[in-house]
């Protein structure tokens, strides 16, 4: 079943991690344009250059451009959207996926690691969302679908996340107040709140192994998330599942939500 068949879709932070995961399952599920951002250093390049030829060769249906920038800067936001709507006319679906979290301690944070890490997470979340629904607002027919990666840490804390989750809180917060202010535009605006995923964003914070059996072992269904490849038993499809399901019409009712991917992480309080 091609859940998102004839859908254009809009992936920041795309060559890697939970990005890359999204790009695949859009492209499985049947979209036929995928425009995705990445950083644009040299190993962003190479990933973004490799993601591209794996999906059009696996998938006849679906055209990739890729944009490189800065999330935290507009203009980046800007472009990625004048290069989606130049190469497939409209953009019908936001996954905004880009993030950093560079563990630090709180009472000796430099104030350039606060302000990095609001930049691309949260800035870069408004600039993406704000310009693509700028976009979705006058296109015909009107309107899309909205997804913010947020975080499970958007509920909880973390000694050395005192940066980084205040900005996955916003991220949901933004979501309810587009959800809100974007109804009339058939624009629906979700987030959603994964758990422990195993990507780059925390491979030097799980390679501590103590600590990684340790969240296995508070995880319900007893396994992290993610594609991460020195773990075993993950499944990379985590969270790209419930972005293909918040993108289709199968959630045609949904906007305002937040879905918790945790695999039962934060009901395990014993």
């Amino acid at each position: 079943m091609a859940l998102l068949a004839d859908k254009v879709v809009c992936i920041t932070g795309a060559s890697r991690g939970i990005g890359r995961g999204c790009a695949l399952a859009c492209a499985k599920h049947g979209a036929t344009g995928l425009v995705l951002h990445y950083f644009g250093d040299d190993a962003t390049t190479r990933e973004v250059e490799g993601l591209k030829a794996e999906i059009e060769g696996a998938f006849a249906q679906c055209r990739v451009v890729y944009v490189p920038g800065d999330i935290a800067m507009r203009e980046t936001s800007l472009k990625v959207v004048e290069e989606g709507v130049k190469a497939f006319s409209r953009i019908d679906v936001l996954v905004s996926n880009a993030g950093i979290c560079p563990f630090h301690e709180f009472l000796t944070m430099p104030p350039e690691i606060w302000e990095r890490t609001r930049g691309v997470n949260l800035d870069g979340t408004f600039f993406i969302t704000q310009a693509v629904a700028n976009q979705m607002q006058k296109q015909i027919p009107q309107g899309g679908s909205i997804i913010g990666i947020s975080s499970i840490s958007a509920l909880v804390g973390g000694e050395y996340q005192v940066h980084y989750t205040p900005t996955k809180a916003g991220i949901l917060s933004l979501m309810q107040s587009t959800a809100v202010a974007l109804g009339k535009y058939n624009i629906r605006a979700n987030a959603i709140l994964p758990g422990t995923i195993a990507t780059d964003i925390n491979k030097e914070d799980l390679a501590d192994i103590a600590k990684r059996e340790g969240m296995i072992k508070r995880t319900a269904l007893g396994r992290l998330g993610g594609n991460f490849p020195l773990l075993t038993h993950l499944q990379p499809d985590d969270i790209a599942g419930p972005v293909v399901f918040l993108a289709s019409d199968l959630s045609k009712y949904m906007t305002g939500s937040q879905v918790l991917v945790d695999g039962g992480l934060f009901v395990n309080l014993q």
